[in-house]
């Protein structure tokens, strides 16, 4: 991986010449890594993300089960390639930073994707088996549920996803504390408050109506907003 030369500002031309170079390098990397997953994993996670849904998945258009075939494959890839696009990024806006900024973000890249990949797990294995039993039972005696699988591939994906966002908060807390916008003990007084976001967070991302799965949800998030308070007090 060749890094940008830091040493001169670059003028205008030479960086959108950079972002061009970077967004290829990204591009076929992707690409790459959409490969990957046609051969070898895009149906099987297809079936991993369909097994607990305990109902019919239908296709309701001709091209239907391609399309989201190819969805699938295309996220499969991106995060394939997410090292290569995250190098990418980093790359493009290392020569806007200081010497020390540029050692926290090569620290924190890999505990951001860390995060997230735990997030996503906890979302795909805990959250989504519960919340999509409660939604296939709920009305099963008036209607018989038969799922569309685009919508119920999109919708999986999209939730998974916002959990594995809301993972990344006790390290958005640790490098806002270390640019000393937040501080541990001003955070430890909003306490409650945090306690109320992450419960009204939790009914937003939740599927389902049910408490138990809303505080499936609410409770490591307002934990994650604790480890956040736990690491600005190192920052």
């Amino acid at each position: 991986m060749t890094e940008p030369q830091f040493d001169h500002e670059m003028t205008i031309f030479e960086h959108l010449v950079e972002l061009r170079k970077r967004l290829m390098i990204a591009g076929f990397g992707t690409v790459l890594g959409m490969a990957v997953a046609a051969v070898w994993l895009t149906v099987p996670v297809m079936e991993l993300m369909t097994k607990p849904a305990g109902v019919p998945i239908v296709t309701l258009k001709p091209t239907e089960a391609f399309t989201t075939y190819m969805k699938v494959t295309l996220a499969i890839g991106a995060a394939i390639a997410m090292p290569v696009i995250v190098s990418q990024i980093l790359l493009f806006v290392m020569p806007a930073l200081h010497p020390h900024e540029r050692r926290w973000v090569y620290v924190g890249t890999p505990a951001v994707t860390i995060a997230f990949c735990i997030g996503l797990l906890f979302g795909f294995l805990v959250v989504v088996p519960a919340g999509v039993q409660f939604l296939a039972g709920f009305g099963a005696n008036i209607a018989t549920p038969n799922w569309s699988i685009e919508e119920y591939v999109s919708f999986v994906s999209s939730f998974v996803f916002w959990i594995g966002i809301s993972f990344e908060t006790p390290i958005i807390i640790f490098f806002l504390a270390k640019l000393g916008v937040v501080q541990a003990g001003q955070l430890a007084r909003y306490r409650k408050y945090a306690l109320i976001g992450a419960f009204v967070i939790g009914a937003i991302i939740t599927p389902t109506p049910d408490p138990l799965n809303q505080t499936i949800v609410s409770v490591p998030i307002y934990l994650l907003f604790e480890l956040g308070v736990l690491l600005a007090r190192f920052a």
